[in-house]
């Protein structure tokens, strides 16, 4: 099932290796819409890390809900499951090929967590979106900010040019 309001979107799914390839692209796409298009690869990646390991890890089942939700200035992605055991980011060697996800969502995000819940457990990450702003936005801060600048400086005109040949 997947609902996605305006600021909002949720997707449940059996953790599979052929489902995450498809959330991968919900998440994608919906990012697009959003005008979001810079946060699609962390994103991407950091939805992965997190479905992989419900794939690898999850008892007693795979089921799981991904949900992601533009704040005002942060993007929020989270996977829902149903195990209740908390994951403990590994000290894994820059050669391992696995035990790496978390350690990646850490050092590719804002900030990540890892909430309890009477049903399992969600592990959550956010992405700032100020860089993700498109033009608009970009301006709309920009004027915001000077609003709170007590000097500001602006070019002088250049002097007028007299159109007579002098």
């Amino acid at each position: 099932m997947i609902s996605h309001p305006s600021r909002h979107c949720t997707v449940e799914l059996q953790a599979l290796p052929s489902r995450i390839g498809q959330v991968r692209r919900i998440v994608s796409a919906q990012l697009r819409y959003w005008h979001m298009d810079p946060l699609i690869d962390r994103a991407s990646l950091g939805v992965t890390e997190l479905l992989s390991n419900v794939h690898r890890h999850a008892r007693p089942d795979k089921t799981c809900t991904v949900e992601i939700e533009l704040l005002l200035d942060r993007l929020k992605v989270s996977v829902h499951d149903h195990d209740p055991r908390l994951p403990v980011v590994a000290d894994a060697g820059p050669l391992a090929t696995c035990g790496r996800g978390l350690a990646m969502v850490a050092a590719m995000s804002e900030s990540w967590g890892v909430l309890p819940d009477d049903a399992g457990k969600v592990v959550w990450f956010t992405l700032p979106t100020s860089a993700a702003a498109g033009p608009d936005r970009a301006r709309f801060t920009e004027v915001a900010l000077v609003d709170h600048v007590a000097e500001v400086h602006r070019p002088e005109p250049a002097p007028a040019r007299s159109a007579v040949p002098g």
